[in-house]
């Protein structure tokens, strides 16, 4: 086993944790790492107590959501190459760790609790102030058409007034322009 979580670090356990079909799991193999068993050991103690995990405890993937965790989390590449996966559920790392009988998964399972009840509380936290940040989004909006109404009506105010033509110093004649005549010139032949 090339990675070794630490029942104290809450956040790498975290970082396990994926979302399929709108639920959030856990893969078999992140678990069995976590629990420090093989995955193979995991399953074999699932499958002789499958009537302990019904399917909101764990289901099996299909190839297409292998595909897809595998190519959007990049540490988990080569599970595209797993034959069979399983997500659990949180009830169902738990009832994992009842079947297993091993002192550390025991121990582990409060802290992948933990994990999972910190992850809905951050939603819950991120559901809350995206409400907020919507409530706050439509009275601005209310706001601005407000704003936008009253700069017009009192924009032609703001405006200064026009100038008006300014008379001439001096004395004016208004004369007729004599005319002139202009004409063709002719060139003289000489």
């Amino acid at each position: 086993m090339s990675k070794t979580i630490t029942p104290a670090s809450i956040p790498s356990i975290e970082l396990c944790i994926t979302s399929v079909r709108q639920q959030r799991v856990i893969l078999d193999r992140d678990l069995a790492i976590i629990y420090g068993v093989e995955t193979r050991a995991l399953n074999q103690a699932v499958k002789r107590n499958r009537d302990r995990f019904p399917e909101e405890f764990m289901f099996d993937l299909t190839r297409s959501e292998v595909l897809s965790i595998s190519q959007t989390v990049t540490s988990l590449r080569s599970l595209k190459f797993a034959r069979r996966a399983h997500a659990f559920t949180e009830h169902g790392a738990l009832m994992a760790a009842t079947v297993l009988n091993s002192p550390r998964a025991v121990k582990t399972s409060v802290f992948i609790i933990r994990a999972f009840v910190r992850m809905r509380e951050d939603q819950a936290a991120n559901a809350t102030i995206l409400k907020r940040l919507a409530e706050i989004d439509k009275a601005l909006l209310t706001h601005d058409t407000a704003l936008r109404d009253i700069y017009q009506k009192l924009h032609p105010l703001l405006l200064p007034p026009p100038e008006e033509p300014k008379k001439e110093i001096g004395f004016h004649i208004k004369e007729d322009a004599p005319p002139y005549r202009v004409g063709k010139r002719t060139a003289k032949r000489g």
